[in-house]
């Protein structure tokens, strides 16, 4: 009588880091809109050195996706093949040296304008209405009320597939309207940021004003944050409106009320849900004004099996 053998799992193919590798890791609760599958395989670095030689000994067929805090992207229900890299402790460090700011690209960008108001250093208050990493900012040029990455950063480092780290300056990163034309290989490690000495109490007074302004148009549930890209001379929830879209739903997921360039999950939505209405949004909106809405939301992984594509 054969022995029965069971399928080996992708983690059995990996090199041994001495950060945390989990087999079959939820990624659903880890994100904003709390849904979502699995990754095959979720790996939290200890360190830079330890993400350089887990790349540098990684199968060259093996896919990598980056996770930050969750906060901008959407995980589809089948889950994410090959690896999931996510810069948690060993990356989430800020320091102030002179008028710079020095951050792990696992920082939030809230803890990084709040450090730099303890230290009096002005022009870094827009992070704190970007609900992600820095990472993820040097990624795309994140930005918001009147400022992005591209007018603070002075140099990143990043690790590429192979495991050779990077130092680049900002000239090189080649940033635009939310985007950068950094490799894709590329995993961010830190960002330096230039600051200019300022009055405390005002640097505090402008970031209470921006948490007030998100807190009065935009919706605290879950959600992903903007979902579209605003058009060029437009704004995407302008045309999200002219569309007759606010309010709209498919199954637990909905345009928000509030503001309608937010998806919302009002509790039991499917990431499957989650990207028909937004679809949806795209055909009405591309259907009433001509506009072709882009995706600012970052989609990953793989459809529900069974599920249309």
């Amino acid at each position: 009588m054969a022995l029965a053998t069971s399928t080996p799992h992708l983690i059995d193919r990996l090199p041994r880091p001495r950060g945390r590798l989990t087999a079959d890791a939820p990624l659903g609760p880890q994100t904003w809109f709390r849904a979502g599958g699995p990754a095959e395989v979720l790996f939290r670095p200890a360190d830079v050195e330890d993400l350089a030689s887990f790349m540098a000994g990684l199968p060259s067929d093996v896919p990598v996706t980056i996770l930050g805090v969750g906060s901008n992207i959407l995980v589809r229900d089948g889950g994410v093949k090959g690896v999931v890299i996510r810069l948690l402790r060993g990356f989430t460090g800020i320091s102030v040296e002179g008028r710079e700011v020095v951050a792990g690209a696992g920082a939030l960008d809230l803890n990084v304008a709040l450090t730099a108001r303890d230290h009096a250093l002005a022009g870094l208050e827009f992070l704190s209405g970007i609900p992600g990493t820095i990472g993820g900012a040097l990624r795309m040029n994140a930005g918001a009320y009147e400022g992005d990455l591209a007018q603070v950063l002075v140099s990143a480092e990043a690790v590429d597939r192979t495991g050779k780290v990077h130092a680049v300056q900002a000239a090189s990163m080649g940033f635009s309207y939310r985007h950068s034309e950094a490799p894709a290989d590329w995993i961010f490690t830190s960002a330096r940021l230039r600051a200019a000495p300022g009055d405390q109490l005002a640097i505090a007074r402008r970031i209470g004003e921006i948490d007030a302004a998100r807190t009065d148009s935009q919706p605290r549930s879950r959600t992903g944050g903007s979902t579209f890209v605003n058009p060029p001379g437009g704004k995407a929830w302008q045309l999200i409106d002219q569309a007759g879209c606010r309010g709209l739903r498919i199954g637990q997921a909905q345009v928000s009320e509030k503001h309608c360039n937010f998806l919302i999950n009002l509790g039991e939505a499917t990431a499957t849900d989650i990207e028909a209405l937004g679809d949806e949004v795209r055909r009405r909106v591309r259907e009433k004004t001509g506009v072709q809405l882009e995706w600012e939301i970052r989609r990953i992984g793989e459809p529900a099996r069974g599920a249309g594509q």
